[in-house]
């Protein structure tokens, strides 16, 4: 997508004129927003009318279905870069969509509305998502040189990418079982079930409003690096900076978009539920697809995955302080701590 834009607007002459390049990228920018926010609105809508028909907490609908959703982005990049030879952009955009999810776009929810906290599922599932972690951490490891792991880096190997799958259909089974339990618990009179939408429906429209926000963000994100090319910034800039956070910006709409509407819980749960996918889906597909997996370059080790699970640590400590639900002061040290993470990786990368 991001050659077919350069080539459009490169190799026609009469496009080729600044004037009207840029009048066609922002054009193309401003309809790609309007669409995923529309769409994140959308998803929103039909994620909460499918808790209150099912009876299933918006924060297991949030870390399941809807960060199935938003999460295809960062696969489709990754195992894209896998394919072609960039392992280490592969592996950095789940590295880094992890601290973007965490850091800026809980943070960002957090100060638009306090975020409820359901604590027994935040506990159980954010338990899985700080080992998730831990676990990509451990696996990129090259435990039998460990001592070069800060000079020569590590590897994802194929076969830890397909073990890391077989772990993504646990997940998935596991919350379906704990979404059943959730369920029975319920208080079902307390639900205001919409009986009106048939729950096909109910499902077909989310299925569209995830597609709204995944292509609408595969369109954005090769527009918004074009501009910045053209601008003059550093390839290595728009790399760090655009496809990491672009590949976000499905989880950065939903979450803003719940925590406006009052569906907090959707927000903690998309975020929690797109971590732990960043890792064994994203991460696992990416190294399951090629035969030398992913190599992790020692800054990943110095820098990048100290961040991620830094970012990760501090979330868990707030849901430790928060009570029952995550306010704005902690939604500032959210933010902090990415602009931290962040500014590392440009000063020691």
């Amino acid at each position: 997508m991001e050659d077919w834009i350069h080539g459009f607007l490169t190799d026609l002459p009469w496009i080729a004129q600044p004037w009207l390049a840029w009048s066609i990228l922002l054009g193309v920018v401003a309809i790609s927003l309007g669409v995923l926010a529309k769409g994140a609105d959308w998803l929103v809508e039909e994620a909460v009318s499918l808790s209150k028909r099912s009876g299933i907490p918006k924060v297991v609908i949030g870390a399941t279905i809807v960060s199935l959703g938003t999460t295809m982005p960062e696969v489709a990049v990754s195992v894209l870069a896998a394919l072609k030879g960039k392992p280490d952009v592969a592996l950095g955009n789940a590295v880094g969509s992890v601290i973007c999810d965490t850091g800026l776009i809980l943070g960002l929810a957090a100060l638009i509305a306090p975020l409820p906290l359901n604590r027994r599922i935040v506990n159980r599932q954010g338990w899985v998502q700080l080992a998730a972690g831990i676990l990509l951490v451990l696996c990129c490891i090259p435990w039998n040189d460990i001592s070069s792991t800060f000079e020569t880096g590590g590897r994802l190997h194929q076969l830890v990418g397909i073990v890391f799958l077989v772990l993504l259909a646990w997940y998935l089974w596991q919350s379906v079982r704990w979404a059943r339990l959730e369920n029975v618990e319920s208080n079902l009179n307390e639900l205001e079930k919409d009986v009106q939408a048939a729950t096909g429906w109910i499902l077909g429209k989310l299925v569209v409003g995830i597609a709204m926000v995944v292509l609408a963000a595969q369109v954005l994100i090769p527009t918004v690096s074009e501009a910045a090319l053209r601008l003059h910034v550093p390839p290595g800039v728009v790399a760090a900076t655009i496809v990491a956070f672009g590949t976000s910006l499905p989880e950065l709409t939903t979450a803003v978009s719940a925590a406006r509407r009052g569906h907090g819980e959707l927000a903690v749960g998309n975020v929690v539920g797109a971590d732990i996918l960043n890792v064994l889906f994203v991460a696992g597909a990416s190294a399951a697809v090629t035969t030398d997996g992913l190599a992790a370059n020692a800054e990943f080790f110095y820098v990048f995955f100290p961040g991620m699970l830094f970012v990760l640590f501090v979330f868990r400590i707030g849901i430790y302080m928060s009570g029952s639900h995550m306010k704005a002061g902690f939604g500032y040290v959210l933010l902090g701590t990415w602009l931290i993470v962040t500014a590392a990786g440009y000063l020691f990368a």
